[in-house]
């Protein structure tokens, strides 16, 4: 793997065994830790976080010191790659019997007792935190081994390089009994039952000798999805021929294919921007490249700024193997990216590029001069962007074309755009997208009559009540349906038990907003997944849940934050909830208002159902569309 990857994170504190357990015994270590926790992520750490580190430190420490591995380096707080997660402590030395480089990494748990979820050998609970499943540290501490060592270059190719112990030094193997039935070749469990038996297992990891020059390595080491991720990734996001690329789909993936042929020997970089409306196969392309550029051995990674997105890539991708998920991260996680670190960087639902990845309270000294765009144009020798510039919904979203032409050009890139002009959600019906982009204003001409499209259905609705039994009979007849809404209702928490407050009200009609948490609830799906679980039917979806995906019937509600006066549309500040919507200018309220029903306008694939709260604009609904749902 060529070029220069992203930077190693370095722990919050590193030294050796012997300062571990020396420094322990007072309060200077976590008050240096806690020093370290604010330089680094601008905010003080919990008591809960100050109490894990008073408690299990000393115990690493102790069981060291007593294993004779005192000169092991220690790595506390280590943040994982590409990642926000930290690993308690990574141990760094050398291997006993090989002299190899080895590293150990440490989950630390001040669990009394636990137990398994029911039916769930990889969760459990623990009866001080509340009873909420928590997943088994074993699966836990595997899982940051598996991310270690597929996001560093030096450790990708190697084997038995990286193990993982769960230590829960506050209790025994009886109060944990039911955990030792997860059994994993990869991580090991103790407790102060079995601490004769951890410090055995140590030594057959590490030998005594100083570990700083492991640690070095480590810490050193490139940044960037290994070879045999890779190659795994190709395996599983796509198998030959499953995706079609037709016309300018085809052109987009052929000018990438050709940049990154071109990236190690051309003193020119090219960045590539694809632009396209809903559902016009930007997704498609970007899972083609991830798949050809893997199995040629080119380092790639996805990216968007869309968790709900994101997440669910994660979950399907992800359903064969569990490395596959680590190639879909975030549009932040390139800021600290060194210059062409990857071969390709997949810019999907590249209009929701921010301007600026610093947040409000983020102090000046840890502020990047560059835009968010730079920093991503940075990050690899061939940046892909994928977007539509009418799917900018939020303050601050500031993804477009000539947005990223003038970074890449500021940068003496060349730029290559393609327009995807083909259709291919909404039944291939380019009429059906041209008549939403005039109904809001989004092109000049103002709202036209529907006058039908053999490959789309349009309807109207008199009630919510009527749009509903209408997408249910879709929906029990075998066809995905949603229904969607303006953010025109407050959107409360899950009750007590579960249940769902039913929030969106008009008139008699009452349904709950999709959940807002990433674990179900009452029978209804996780957020991420509201789009694409058989359960998401019945809640109403917002923007920030359906933007990005498609179902065959889409049911799109107009509430009286964008109503029909006249001639023209009307923003109504004071009828939306979305409080960061509401805080922009009165200009850019009305333009991401209309790009937000654009959004939740076009997502079905088969057909759409409108109607809205507000009578004057049903009226003028009415006087387009001819077909009823009664």
């Amino acid at each position: 793997m060529s070029g220069s990857p992203t930077e190693f994170p370095v722990p919050l504190l590193r030294m050796s065994a012997r300062a571990l357990f020396e420094r322990s015994n007072g309060d200077s270590l976590v008050e240096r830790l806690a020093q370290r926790y604010h330089s680094v992520l601008a905010k003080e750490p919990s008591v809960g976080e100050r109490r894990a580190w008073t408690e299990s430190l000393p115990a690493l420490g102790e069981v060291l010191c007593d294993a004779g591995l005192d000169e092991v380096e220690v790595l506390i707080e280590q943040r994982l790659p590409l990642s926000s997660l930290r690993a308690d402590a990574v141990l760094a030395g050398s291997h006993p019997a090989t002299g190899r480089p080895s590293y150990v990494v440490v989950e630390l748990k001040q669990w009394s007792e636990a137990r398994l979820v029911p039916d769930a050998e990889d969760l459990c609970l623990v009866a001080k935190m509340g009873n909420r499943p928590l997943l088994h540290p074993v699966a836990q501490v595997r899982r940051y081994c598996e991310y270690l060592q597929d996001f560093t270059s030096l450790l990708s190719d190697e084997q038995d390089v990286v193990a993982g112990v769960a230590y829960l030094h506050n209790t025994t193997d009886q109060h944990i009994d039911e955990l030792f039935r997860l059994p994993d070749a990869k991580a090991q469990l103790f407790t102060k039952t079995t601490c004769g038996e951890f410090k055995r297992y140590l030594q057959t990891r590490l030998s005594p000798l100083d570990g700083s020059l492991e640690a070095d390595a480590l810490l050193e080491s490139p940044v960037a999805p290994g070879r045999q991720l890779m190659r795994v990734a190709a395996d599983e996001i796509i198998h030959g021929g499953e995706f079609l690329l037709l016309d300018e789909q085809q052109v987009a993936v052929s000018l990438v294919k050709r940049a990154v042929a071109l990236s190690r020997r051309s003193d020119k970089k090219e960045v590539i921007v694809v632009s396209g409306g809903p559902g016009s196969g930007k997704s498609v392309i970007a899972l083609h490249l991830m798949s050809y550029l893997g199995r040629n051995g080119r380092s790639v990674v996805h990216a968007t700024g869309s968790k709900s997105f994101t997440t669910t890539l994660r979950h399907v991708v992800g359903r064969k193997h569990s490395q596959i998920p680590k190639l879909f991260q975030y549009f932040n996680t390139f800021s600290a990216a060194e210059r062409n670190g990857l071969d390709v960087l997949i810019c999907d639902e590249a209009h929701r590029i921010r301007q600026s990845q610093a947040g409000p309270g983020t102090p000046t000294a840890r502020r990047d001069s560059r835009e968010q765009v730079e920093e991503l144009i940075d990050a690899a020798r061939v940046p892909v962007f994928l977007l539509d510039e009418h799917q900018v919904v939020r303050p601050g979203e500031m993804g477009s074309v000539e947005t990223i032409a003038r970074a890449a050009h500021a940068r003496e890139c060349l730029v290559r755009h393609v327009d995807l002009n083909s259709q291919f959600r909404c039944g291939g019906s380019r009429a059906y997208e041209h008549w939403v982009l005039r109904l809001l204003g989004l092109v000049p001409g103002g709202p036209i009559p529907w006058l039908g499209d053999e490959n789309f259905a349009l309807l109207v609705a008199d009630s919510p009540q009527e749009m509903e039994d209408y997408l249910r009979a879709q929906h029990e007849a075998g066809y995905t349906a949603r229904m969607t809404a303006g953010f025109c209702w407050p959107w409360s928490d899950p009750r007590a038990d579960g249940s769902l407050v039913d929030d969106v009200v008009i008139g008699e009609w009452r349904r709950p907003w999709n959940l807002r948490s990433d674990r179900p609830t009452g029978g209804a799906p996780a957020s991420a997944l509201w789009a694409t679980e058989a359960a998401g039917f019945g809640q109403i979806g917002c923007i920030y849940t359906a933007q990005g995906f498609e179902y065959a019937w889409n049911g799109a509600i107009f509430g009286h934050d964008l109503v029909w006066r006249g001639t023209d549309w009307r923003a109504v500040r004071s009828a939306s909830e979305d409080r960061s919507v509401t805080r922009a200018s009165p200009r850019d309220f009305h333009r991401l208002l209309r790009n937000t029903y654009k959004v939740l306008l076009t997502r079905g694939l088969v057909g759409t159902v409108l109607y809205s709260t507000d009578a004057e604009t049903r009226t003028m609904l009415r006087s387009l569309i001819p077909a009823r749902t009664v």
